[in-house]
């Protein structure tokens, strides 16, 4: 998959809710109501980014998820980081 421009990237960016460029990754920080609903979030995110076969970095501490996507074999942002970026916020939206 095409790594994207740095301009490419910030257009994309403007439809995103949650979701910041920073050190060459898509980031985003989330804050739940508690560690199970955080745990629960993060299960359904598991489960999309295998069906997309794209997989975050990311962390846990209690209520809050950080996640941080890009593409290891393209050395960058493609289009599969936005996919499952919107995937993730759709997730959010619903809990």
């Amino acid at each position: 998959m095409k790594k994207l421009s740095e301009k490419e990237i910030l257009q994309k960016l403007e439809k995103l809710e949650n979701w910041e460029y920073k050190n060459e990754v898509l980031h985003a920080k989330f804050k739940l109501k508690d560690f199970k609903e955080a745990f629960a979030v993060m299960t359904q995110i598991a489960i999309e980014a295998e069906a997309l076969n794209h997989h975050p970095d990311w962390k846990n501490v209690f209520n809050e998820v950080e996640i941080s996507l890009s593409t290891h074999d393209a050395n960058g942002i493609t289009q599969k980081d936005f996919d499952l970026a919107k995937a993730i916020d759709k997730i959010i939206d619903n809990k």
